[in-house]
């Protein structure tokens, strides 16, 4: 089995200006991450707008994200849905597809029904064959379930593997759900848009799975920090820290921004609701790029348009 770790950054939907999915933007994006120097690549999670894509564009998508992929990294396709079947069928997607792993939300449907969760998430793993990372998210994207709870899943469903842990306070709860889940799981990633990155690592979190937007910068962080440098990833991380807050507000809508002006992307187009940058929030986004100029070149990196 693949062992997941470091940056897997979350692979946004790319739509072109009229809401259709733009695959030629989205392989540019997916591209750039792994030239970039992630440890895998994760599609489709809430940072990919999942909830606002029919069935049949995740499969498709999962299928092409495959190919484009060619082994290249190792692959988590996103599996999150409140139906059984449909669970199945994304992570038998993403297996075909190449994927390791099934990256599912514990499902609002369950919440009151450890059993009825058990269930749901045995039946994705054996449909598919391919390990499960169990998302575990607070309200309103998921359900921020007890530790307790999650650690009882991990020991009852074999299949799962992983958990994303990032219901507040992250670096207390991977740091308790380690020792509660044992030798049950293989690992516990770190989320949150790396908000709180440095702490999850300082904690044992085998990695960190957030927006795209600055994954060399990520990579970076985390190979100093592997390296014993946390002085030079600390500093990394307070720069970056100021971007990533004003992602937490906007979200899809800044990860596009700055993928277009990094010439990723032609559209910014977001199906999802949520608040919209104005033009005082535009130009606070290019001011904080520019403070990280000589870090992260606004501009497509070489290759990345062929």
């Amino acid at each position: 089995m693949t062992q997941l770790q470091g940056v897997l950054p979350i692979l946004p939907t790319i739509f072109t200006a009229t809401g259709a999915v733009d695959e030629a933007g989205m392989r540019r994006v997916l591209d750039y991450i792994v030239a970039a120097g992630a440890q895998g690549v994760v599609f489709p999670g809430l940072a990919s707008e999942y909830d606002m894509l029919s069935v049949e564009e995740r499969l498709h998508l999962t299928a092409r994200i495959g190919e484009w992929l060619d082994g290249r990294v190792p692959f988590v396709v996103g599996g999150s849905t409140g139906d059984t079947n449909e669970a199945i069928a994304y992570a038998e997607a993403g297996a075909k597809a190449g994927a390791s792993a099934a990256m599912i939300l514990t499902p609002k449907t369950f919440a009151g029904d450890l059993a009825a969760m058990a269930g749901f998430f045995h039946a994705a793993h054996q449909g598919s064959g391919i390990a499960i990372m169990l998302q575990n998210a607070p309200a309103p994207m998921g359900i921020g379930m007890r530790l307790e709870q999650v650690a009882e899943l991990a020991h009852q469903v074999p299949g799962i593997k992983y958990v994303k842990e990032e219901a507040p306070p992250s670096g207390q709860r991977i740091t308790r759900l380690t020792a509660l889940a044992g030798d049950s799981l293989e690992a516990v990633f770190g989320g949150a848009g790396a908000r709180y990155v440095i702490d999850e690592l300082a904690r044992g979190a085998r990695g960190t799975m957030p927006a795209c937007e600055i994954t060399e910068l990520h990579v970076r962080m985390l190979a100093d920090y592997a390296a014993g440098e946390e002085g030079r990833a600390r500093d990394l991380f307070e720069r970056t820290l100021p971007l990533l807050n004003m992602q937490a507000i906007f979200r899809w809508r800044l990860t596009k921004a700055v993928l277009q002006r990094r010439g990723l992307i032609e559209s910014t187009y977001v199906r999802a609701p949520g608040p919209e940058l104005d033009r005082y929030d535009q130009a606070e986004l290019d001011a904080l790029l520019a403070r990280l100029a000589d870090l992260l070149p606004v501009e497509a990196p070489q290759g990345a348009l062929a």
